[in-house]
């Protein structure tokens, strides 16, 4: 495959809102998001996880959940990208299945002319029980993606991954390996384990893979009673972040100079240094004859 001549610089957004229980509400909000990022100049505008639905009872969400053909947010988004003339990460829809009775939770990729150039079904499941009473079971709605995906994009490779996906480091280690220059984590995360770990785990996705690293987030209150913990982030392949959206719905810019890239991976060369071992055996007593 030939891949594009990468660009050196890039001016971002990553869009914070909280989506609601109605699908063509999300659209409008969104909607209203992108088109204060492109105001502000950017090239990439990136939407969070689950922008057409936060919906946690699965009787409603079956009412409203559409195929990919049908979906009004994919086709509202197509639209409005190429009208804009920008690249439209749409972080994930929740999208009916026809073979399936879960879900999908797929990430769109749209360029400039408005057509999908990459499809991401979201590979891990976040299946958890918390204290305070809070359950999440994702695999419950969800069917897992079997896939990583990079893109082809003006900027160079791009990797695109899904909220819980941040937790399985050998996910963004792959994306880096083959080429990608940037990672991205549009995400939907709950307000406890966001404030604990959200933005460690970012931070270090990229700097062991000297990417830039955009994450899109929902944030707030939503109306089936999630709360979701907001900062949608850009951060740097050195691990500074350049950018926090705090706690409120909006936007974050900033501008990327992709040259970074190279130059952070020359200074700590972790993708070529990295070596294959054997799997561990366990070992101890037993080996020391006591």
């Amino acid at each position: 495959m030939t891949m594009l001549t990468p660009s050196g610089r890039l001016r971002a957004a990553c869009v914070q809102m909280t989506s609601t229980t109605d699908p063509l509400r999300n659209i409008a909000l969104a909607t209203e998001r992108v088109r204060a990022a492109a105001a502000d100049g950017a090239e990439l505008v990136m939407l969070p996880e689950v922008t057409n639905l936060m919906q946690i009872r699965r009787a409603e969400a079956l009412k409203v959940v559409k195929t990919e053909a049908e979906d009004p947010s994919l086709a509202a988004f197509r639209t409005l990208a190429a009208e804009l003339g920008i690249w439209l990460h749409v972080g994930s829809l929740a999208i009916k299945l026809t073979q399936e009775e879960r879900f999908a939770n797929r990430g769109f990729l749209i360029g400039p002319d408005g057509l999908v150039r990459a499809r991401y079904d979201k590979i891990h499941m976040f299946d958890v029980d918390l204290t305070g009473g809070e359950s999440y079971r994702e695999s419950n709605g969800y069917r897992p993606g079997d896939r990583a995906v990079l893109v082809d994009t003006p900027w160079g490779g791009y990797g695109m991954a899904v909220c819980y996906d941040v937790r399985f480091p050998h996910l963004f280690r792959g994306l880096a390996k083959a080429g990608a220059r940037i990672l991205t984590l549009p995400a939907a995360f709950t307000a406890k384990t966001g404030m604990a770990h959200w933005h460690v785990l970012l931070r270090a996705r990229a700097i062991e893979n000297g990417c830039f690293l955009l994450a899109a987030a929902q944030c707030g209150t939503h109306e089936d009673g999630r709360q979701t913990y907001g900062h949608a982030l850009i951060i740097s392949p050195w691990g500074e972040v350049i950018a926090d959206g705090g706690e409120e719905p909006g936007h974050i810019i900033a501008d990327l100079d992709l040259s970074q890239v190279e130059k952070t991976r020359a200074m700590v060369p972790s993708l070529a240094n990295e070596r294959g071992f054997a799997p561990p055996l366990l070992t101890g007593l037993a080996e020391a004859g006591e």
